[in-house]
């Protein structure tokens, strides 16, 4: 026989989320807060002793727990005087109603400080976006849909996946794969559209997190003579997969098989051949001129007689890859960091399914458009403090981990269970012994209690 048990409510102040004690001590010293508090927005919004900062910030720490909606905001309300201090909120924190019609009153108006906070918070926390072993950082730009069926909202509408939403643009830094720009789009955009403006801002920002030089890598969506003349004249380099349009596959293929000195055969019926080429490219430069480039392509040229079950096929499958390239890479490095490229959707993964961002939570896009880039900074902190974590002594663990996905963040440290007493006007966090995770907490909080200060 077990021992029965017994379920018995206490007065003691036993929080579910004390995590959120860490995302206060990295966002604690921000300017952002204070410039938020003193901007003008319309003046006929409620409760206007609650400030934009103190807004903005709860908003941050529920994206944080992964709870982005509006009334998500209610689960701080048993104790709300804890949750004030964790995330240093100045008066009070904001009902669903509030949040929802501040946020909406501030809509895309503060892109511009959220880019730049995200830039100051990551350099003030010693965080340095990783190279990879050739030397370059990496930096992925990608869109990756997000489902809104059946819904109303503003700006949704038909994705080329089939579903209807939004079209977002991402771009990440780093191996760890740091956020560090992004764009809300409708469904319908095409993923060229106003990705010049956006490549641009995102090469400014990444000069700010490293002085290393920077590896762009593009889908065949981005095949644009307009984006590689940006990425020559700013001297980026790049791997942007080609988007061979109506360029015949067999011509490439009998290219590959009169040039290619890389011939492999990996089963009966299967030849790959891999090499390079050369295509001139004509792009309009910043000042006005128009300049013509001659660049490298690497091409993977796959023929298959007979599939992978032994059936013999009447006409070749014929399998053409080709990539856009300045890199001083060999032809298999080339396809081999192209496909690294696929890492980010693990990180569009982290953003729509652990943070439970894909559907946004307003009608009106410019608040989801808000609340996307607010993820910037969410998005950032929790990987900011998985990284944290890596490398010491941490909870056993079936094989060595590079990177800690931000569900099992969310989980096991934001929200994660404490004892809150308060003693000589300090607020104490107590953590059981029975919590694997205790020590790593405490060690992450005072890392970025230090960086705070």
């Amino acid at each position: 026989m077990g021992k029965n048990i017994i379920v018995e409510l206490t007065n003691e102040r036993i929080i579910p989320s004390g995590g959120l004690a860490v995302v206060g001590a990295i966002l604690g010293k921000s300017d952002f807060v204070k410039n938020c508090n003193n901007m003008k927005v319309d003046c006929n919004h409620p409760q206007h002793q609650i400030k934009n900062g103190d807004v903005l910030l709860t908003y941050i720490g529920m994206q944080c727990m992964g709870k982005p909606s509006f009334d998500a905001v209610h689960e701080m309300d048993d104790d709300p005087d804890f949750y004030k201090a964790a995330l240093g909120i100045c008066y009070g924190i904001p009902s669903a109603e509030t949040l929802r019609q501040r946020l909406d009153l501030i809509g895309s108006s503060i892109r511009v400080r959220i880019l730049d906070e995200n830039v100051r918070m990551l350099k003030s926390n010693g965080i340095v976006p990783s190279k990879l072993p050739c030397g370059y950082v990496p930096v992925d730009m990608d869109v990756s849909p997000f489902d809104n069926s059946n819904t109303s909202k503003e700006g949704v509408s038909r994705t080329y996946k089939g579903c209807d939403g939004y079209a977002p643009m991402f771009a990440y830094i780093g191996s760890e794969g740091y956020l560090a720009n992004l764009e809300l789009r409708e469904g319908k955009q095409h993923c060229q559209k106003g990705t010049p403006r956006f490549l641009d801002e995102t090469i400014n920002i990444c000069r700010q997190l490293t002085d290393e030089p920077l590896l762009f890598r593009l889908d065949s969506g981005n095949d644009s003579a307009e984006n590689i003349g940006i990425l020559l004249e700013r001297g980026c380099y790049f791997i942007i997969k080609r988007n061979l349009r109506k360029e015949s596959k067999e011509d490439w293929l009998q290219m590959a098989k009169d040039n290619s000195k890389d011939i492999t055969h990996p089963r009966d019926g299967k030849a790959v051949y891999i090499g390079s080429d050369w295509k001139e490219i004509i792009y309009q430069a910043g000042d006005g001129t128009t300049k013509h480039a001659v660049i490298r392509m690497g091409y993977e040229i796959i023929e298959r007689t007979i599939d992978k079950k032994g059936q013999f096929l009447l006409v070749p499958d014929i399998e053409t890859n080709v990539w856009w390239t300045n890199t001083g890479f060999t032809d298999r490095e080339v396809i081999g960091h192209y496909h690294a490229h696929g890492e980010s959707e693990q990180f569009h993964s982290e953003l729509k399914t652990d943070m439970d961002l894909e559907r946004l939570p307003s009608g009106k896009f410019e608040t989801n458009e808000l609340v996307l880039e607010l993820a910037i900074l969410s998005y950032n902190i929790l990987r900011m403090i998985g990284q944290e974590t890596l490398g010491k002594r941490n909870p056993r663990q079936k094989r060595a981990v590079k990177r800690r996905r931000h569900r099992t963040v969310i989980n096991n440290l934001v929200n994660i269970a404490c004892h809150v007493t308060e003693h000589a006007r300090k607020l104490i966090i107590g953590l059981g012994k029975s919590n694997v995770w205790r020590d790593v907490f405490q060690r992450v909080y005072y890392a970025f209690e230090y960086f705070a200060l």
